[in-house]
């Protein structure tokens, strides 16, 4: 008689330690990891470029705090310590002339923050407008990702791949400055968002208040204001895209017409900038000899490579056709970009210029979004590293405003 040996059942196996990739992929799934990305991401590649601005500086003798704060910031500060009527003596136009009107070049609402910040308890103007700027930034950082994540094709990925696009901007740096962009940038960002989700009063109220930052709110309220009057024929949303088109142009409109009352002359701020700066739109004619003169005979990197951001700039808009981007953020882009391209203002500053069109440069983010994680953030690094040195050098090294 045969036996039969009983097998014992396996003991059971005991649960693997998860590996050190593993713990970071649920860490970099977690739900506060998601919350601080986009402020992460951004903060990362901007502190980047403020350490090398602080080598840049050091090796050409100035402060970074100085240059930091340098021409267009000059303005900014002074307007906002002492309003449009006692702005320092030392502050004068292009031509170095000063009149009462010449302050009224400059929109009031980054200055007006400023204020607000200055008046709390232990702050200084100059670190009040740091803090403006910081927190503008943050805020776009936000709404590009939500914008990266709304949009056709879009996802999480994507919008922290668009935020660090936008914080390795060639002169994102300014972003770090006591400039208008960022916060100009946050509320363009968040007024498309606006659009994309039909929400329409947030597009509305923050196009207007764009409206009070810069002149660049015409590109954002050709944008809504298009993206709301279809949703009014096509009688989608109800009463909202009314109102949200309605509230779109108060703000830039408003300060327009206080300008023009100011200074007694309909068209009264693009008199203030032509006889202070001799900026004007003359369809391109500048850029366009500007362009040829330095692909031919370049006599600056910064020149030479301003004129390779604008083609690469174009180009983009091509790429946002193919890729069927939304239309009113194609709108935008392409109205940024044309009002760029079409002044004959200072051509040192068509690179700055270019930061607001920065839905041209959503069909990257897409596109990136879908490599490897290592391919995505290897390019990333490299265009981080070429914004720190560009911006700095802009700054410190470049002897011209910008």
């Amino acid at each position: 008689m045969s036996t039969v040996q009983a097998v014992a059942d396996p003991p059971a196996e005991r649960d693997e330690e998860p590996s050190l990739r593993e713990r970071l992929a649920l860490v970099l799934r977690h739900r506060v990891t998601l919350l601080l990305a986009p402020a992460l991401v951004f903060l990362v590649i901007r502190q980047l470029g403020l350490l090398v601005l602080g080598l840049m500086a050091d090796r050409w003798h100035k402060n970074p705090t100085t240059a930091l704060t340098s021409w267009d910031g000059q303005w900014f500060l002074g307007i906002a310590e002492g309003g449009y009527g006692d702005v320092p003596r030392f502050l004068v136009d292009a031509f170095g002339k000063r009149t009462p009107e010449t302050p009224l070049a400059f929109f009031p609402g980054y200055p007006a923050l400023i204020r607000w910040v200055d008046g709390l308890p232990g702050v200084e103007t100059r670190g009040a407008a740091f803090t403006v700027s910081l927190v503008g930034a943050v805020f776009c950082a936000y709404g590009l990702f939500r914008l990266g994540s709304a949009i056709r094709g879009g996802s999480p990925r994507a919008g922290l791949v668009l935020v660090a696009l936008f914080a390795a901007s060639p002169m994102a740096i300014v972003l770090s400055m006591t400039y208008s962009e960022a916060t100009f940038c946050a509320l363009a960002a968040w007024a498309l968002v606006g659009v994309v989700e039909r929400k329409w009063v947030l597009a509305g109220l923050c196009t207007a208040a764009a409206g009070l930052v810069r002149p660049t709110a015409a590109a954002l309220l050709l944008a809504v204001g298009l993206a709301a009057l279809v949703a009014v024929i096509t009688r989608r949303d109800g009463w909202k895209p009314w109102v949200g088109g309605l509230i779109a142009p108060l703000g830039l409109l408003g300060y327009l017409g206080y300008v023009a009352a100011r200074t007694g002359q309909l068209d009264g701020w693009f008199a203030v900038q032509r006889r202070g700066w001799d900026s004007r739109f003359d369809g391109g004619a500048a850029t366009w000899k500007f362009a040829l003169a330095n692909l031919g005979e370049p006599r600056s990197v910064l020149e030479l490579t301003t004129v390779w951001f604008l083609l690469i700039a174009i180009a983009l808009v091509v790429l946002g056709f193919r890729r069927r981007l939304e239309w009113p953020l194609l709108v935008y882009g392409i109205g940024v970009l044309v009002m760029d391209l079409g002044s004959n203002g200072l051509m040192n500053s068509k690179a700055r210029l270019l930061l607001p069109a920065f839905t041209l440069l959503i069909p990257a983010a897409l596109a990136l979004a879908k490599r490897r994680t290592s391919t995505a953030v290897a390019l990333l690094t490299g265009l981080a590293v070429f914004s720190a040195w560009f911006g700095a050098y802009a700054i410190t090294a470049w002897q011209y405003a910008i």
